[in-house]
């Protein structure tokens, strides 16, 4: 929508002092007044620019907003995240997401995010209402699955892997990952995982891996949040740049996610344990049928956790509320 405008910006990126905007009317092709119109709309993206007559137009400073066009400069996948859709507000990024796959064939939309700088009607796991404001990474990611069905919980193991991996390799934080989707910094929450399916018999359509990531959001903003949670800005005393996150976010997700589809599951599981904060601990499993005590001691080969409960049963829990005590 805005394609001419970034080429705008891209100039703008170049040159150390300002440009005129003779120049950037013949260097693009366009009016003198259809740059203006460009300058306004980056302006309005939350791109600090100056005008001078004399001078021309010089780029102070960029948008703090998590704009494809940003996290595509710093993107190194080759396919997940080549596509997106961006909205500045959107009830939740993983409707949008059901929507596209119902319209559009699931196969030409593999790997696209959804992004959406808030949501006024995140969800999270059992229908659980998800906190979105401004300053997060609130996105979805639509997938064509090539693997089986019955491993299809993978997927959120190897994306709440990329999250952890991505905030140790940017920030050196000590993330950790509580089954069966969330990932933790010491004892507070930082981000969660949840994944849609649209499948019969054997074979999955589609695949939605919705991703919230607490980044740059304050303490009131969290207030309303009834469990122990963190951000990235407050672990460590700063705002941080979320397209260079999301970036890299997708590129550790992109390289698990083909590990998954070349059946290399194994490698899934054995990382997804040395990063869990889960095992070896004493845990409540609430499900919709029962709830029980044990030890969480393993995870098997398709994700499931294993509890050795206290009449030494070994009970497989496939979906559920994992409480650690």
């Amino acid at each position: 929508m805005y394609e001419a405008a970034f080429k705008v910006l891209e100039v703008l990126e170049t040159r150390e002092g300002p440009v005129p905007g003779e120049t950037l009317s013949n260097t693009l092709g366009i009016s003198r007044s259809a740059v203006w119109k460009h300058i306004k709309e980056l302006i309005n993206m939350g791109y600090e620019i100056t005008a001078s007559h004399r001078e021309g137009y010089r780029l102070k400073k960029s948008s703090n907003r998590l704009l494809p066009y940003e996290v595509h400069k710093k993107l190194k996948t080759t396919f997940m995240g080549m596509q997106m859709r961006y909205f500045e507000s959107t009830s939740s990024t993983i409707w949008v997401g059901k929507q596209m796959a119902r319209e559009q064939d699931p196969q030409t939309l593999h790997g696209m995010v959804i992004i959406a700088e808030q949501q006024t009607g995140g969800i999270g796991r059992l229908g659980r209402a998800w906190v979105s404001p401004r300053g997060g990474i609130w996105a979805t990611v639509i997938l064509k699955p090539n693997i089986p069905i019955d491993r299809v919980f993978m997927i959120t193991m190897a994306g709440a892997i990329a999250i952890a991996r991505a905030l140790r390799k940017e920030y050196d934080l000590g993330a950790l990952i509580k089954w069966p989707n969330d990932i933790y910094i010491g004892d507070s929450k930082v981000a969660g995982l949840l994944l849609e399916l649209s499948a019969e018999a054997d074979r999955i359509h589609y695949a939605l891996l919705g991703v919230g990531v607490d980044v740059n959001v304050s303490p009131n903003d969290l207030s309303a949040v009834p469990n122990s949670v963190t951000s990235i800005s407050l672990e460590v005393g700063h705002d941080v740049d979320r397209p260079v996150l999301l970036a890299r976010i997708l590129k550790e997700f992109e390289s698990r996610y083909l590990l998954l589809e070349a059946g290399e599951y194994e490698s899934i599981v054995r990382e997804w344990k040395s990063l869990s904060c889960t095992l070896e601990h004493r845990v409540r499993i609430n499900t919709l049928k029962t709830s029980f005590e044990g030890e969480a001691i393993d995870i098997d080969e398709y994700g499931a956790l294993l509890i050795r409960k206290d009449n030494g049963k070994i009970e497989r829990v496939i979906a559920g509320d994992c409480i650690q005590q």
